[in-house]
């Protein structure tokens, strides 16, 4: 099985579980390739240059499976290499939260097992695609969590005309709007309070962010729909984010936001659920005055 390794800059207190997967690697059998900056970064910071295959570069990858090695940002970026290549992406989570990382250090071993037995499911991740009638977005224009319009350089809020299907839907007066797929509803709209939702939710959510209005809420909208977003700012300028890619776009564009023509796919073992990530990740149910040791009642 032909396995790409993708990464980032790691602490150091990451080597033994990232040493862990290549000796696993190599036990199953695989043929490994590895992305040459991560490549680089192990041999020159961490003197440590596991075997390869080949080092890979540009973005057309010849792999059965991707492995992504870090945080969620990591992850992110491995999906914009991979791009429309279908090939399934397994995340490491050597990070904090992780959604999209989330094979920890306990899980390393049974899941590089599972996913060379072919045992594993993939689900099928909503993208979204960023369309302006001038190039202005210079990368990739695609995002797998959220396409974010942010206020830039002033303290002043911005003014955000959304249309819904060319149908007009509201004037935000906002330090910015999040359009998230169901994937990014538990990464920067969450933080703003927009819903959670189940990732294969037919989708998209609405979030403003820090809005002047308080009954300003987010919206869930059919992922169907054709998001239209027309910016004012007195600064001249406000900011466009895909995934945290960052462009400066001038005041006045225009943006098309839809649902793009191709999804990522992400590996996930068979006794994993996104209910069971939300417990774990986000402690739903847990009792937080109590630990796991404790067995007497507290006073209140």
């Amino acid at each position: 099985m032909k396995t790409g390794i993708f990464g980032s800059a790691c602490q150091k207190d990451k080597q033994t579980l990232i040493k862990r997967l290549f000796a696993k690697l190599a036990d199953v059998g695989a043929a490994v390739y590895v992305d040459r900056d991560f490549y680089a970064f192990l041999c020159n910071e961490w003197d440590f240059c596991p075997p390869a295959d080949g080092i890979l570069e540009g973005d057309v990858f010849d792999l059965d499976v991707a492995i992504s090695v870090g945080g969620d940002g990591t992850f992110l970026r491995t999906a914009s290499r991979i791009n429309r290549q279908e090939i399934p992406i397994l995340g490491i989570n050597t990070g904090h939260l992780g959604f999209l990382a989330d094979t920890g250090s306990q899980e390393l071993d049974d899941t590089i097992d599972e996913v060379f037995k072919n045992y594993y499911r993939t689900e099928e991740r909503t993208l979204l695609r960023l369309h302006t009638r001038e190039k202005l977005f210079a990368g990739y224009n695609y995002a797998l969590n959220e396409v974010a319009v942010l206020k830039r350089d002033t303290s002043a809020m911005i003014t955000i005309h959304a249309l819904l299907d060319d149908d007009f839907l509201a004037s935000y007066q906002a330090d910015g709007l999040i359009v998230a797929t169901p994937t990014g509803s538990t990464a920067y709209s969450m933080s703003v309070n927009g819903p959670i939702l189940v990732p294969q939710s037919a989708s998209l959510v609405i979030s403003p962010v820090a809005p002047h209005s308080l009954n300003v809420r987010p919206l869930v909208v059919p992922d169907t729909s054709v998001i239209t977003l027309t910016i004012e700012s007195r600064s001249e300028f406000f900011l466009v984010s895909l995934d945290g890619r960052s462009e400066i776009f001038p005041a006045g564009a225009s943006l098309s936001i839809r649902k793009a023509d191709y999804v990522t796919r992400i590996i996930k073992r068979h006794n994993q659920t996104f209910y069971q990530t939300l417990r774990n990740k986000l402690l739903w149910g847990t009792d937080v005055r109590r630990t796991s040791t404790d067995t007497d009642t507290f006073d209140i």
